[in-house]
């Protein structure tokens, strides 16, 4: 039996779930099943005392999956790539999201995904590495590629949201460092280029939205992006926020791949297609095809202004 208001949200303790999950649960208008796989996790407690129900199934395991969509009408369904980098894994569990999904016959599946950017770089271009089984960033190629493709041939009601840089990362992995001239400084390896982006929470304005225009949006890609800012912008917005004058001091796309960091050379990639392939990067993301989901996004001053005291810490 099919209950018309529960969606069932994976991912719904991390970023992108838990956003989809506070913004069903603060409209009211849907009951909200929570996937994780602990039940007794912090976050997990918290989205149940604001009236989801909690229940745990793992992407590995089909048969987790399927009770948890079981009687659901619809999903958002995410895939944990940075837990483990491992393409062929990431194809493993869009199978069993598949499979799950199609056994439960939900009738609105809302899959998160990116472009291949393969489409807008030549094999040929030797502008950065490929990385791993002829890939460019394959966080992007796998979901953009093989993966949409799986679910454009599965028979699911689809939509597929195309994601954005989350200013959350600015809070973190691209959080301005103190120089050793004691400048705080933006070192996002972005050059001159502006970059899509969004705050997490608009990830969830957006499904909410997605949900209620289901004629409109399955079998369509909609775009998620809040502002197409510059590094300069973004530095510029740290530093109205922070109080005292942010730098931009752009790495080059080489320095940051030789980091040392886990997935650095992905990253790196990742950076020069936003930098050297904007046409790709921001057409997929025109502004106005955003607010059609998204109307009043955050922006950059605003997300930060309310992060102020994990980008001070």
């Amino acid at each position: 039996m099919s209950h018309d208001n529960v969606i069932t949200v994976l991912g719904a303790t991390g970023t992108q779930g838990g956003a989809v999950a506070r913004a069903l649960l603060a409209d009211g208008g849907h009951t909200v099943r929570a996937v994780t796989r602990d039940a007794a996790s912090p976050k997990a407690r918290s989205l149940a005392r604001l009236g989801a129900e909690v229940v745990e199934a793992t992407l590995t395991d089909e048969g987790s999956l399927r009770r948890a969509f079981d009687g659901a009408y619809g999903a958002f369904l995410v895939t944990p790539y940075w837990e483990h980098r491992s393409p062929a894994r990431e194809l493993a569990e869009v199978d069993n999201l598949i499979g799950a999904a199609r056994a439960a016959g939900l009738r609105h599946v809302i899959w998160s995904t990116l472009e291949d950017t393969r489409k807008a770089i030549a094999a040929d271009d030797t502008r950065m590495p490929f990385i791993g089984d002829g890939y460019r960033v394959p966080h992007f190629d796998v979901k953009g590629g093989a993966a949409d493709a799986l679910f454009a041939t599965s028979g699911l009601p689809v939509t597929y949201l195309l994601l954005s840089f989350f200013w959350d990362n600015l809070l973190t992995l691209a959080k301005p460092q103190r120089d050793p001239d004691g400048t705080l400084a933006l070192h996002l390896p972005l050059g001159d280029a502006a970059v899509a982006g969004v705050a997490s929470d608009d990830i969830g304005q957006a499904v909410l939205r997605v949900l209620r225009r289901p004629s409109e949006t399955v079998g369509a890609t909609v775009p998620v992006a809040g502002e197409h800012l510059t590094g300069e912008q973004m530095a510029a917005a740290l530093g109205t926020v922070l109080g005292e004058p942010v730098a931009y001091r752009p790495l080059s796309h080489d320095q940051f791949r030789g980091l040392g960091l886990p997935g650095a050379d992905e990253l790196g990639n990742m950076f020069q297609y936003y930098a050297e392939f904007s046409g790709s990067y921001l057409g997929l993301r025109d502004r106005e095809a955003t607010r059609a989901f998204d109307p009043e996004p955050l922006s950059l001053i605003d997300f930060l202004a309310a992060h102020r005291a994990e980008l001070e810490a």
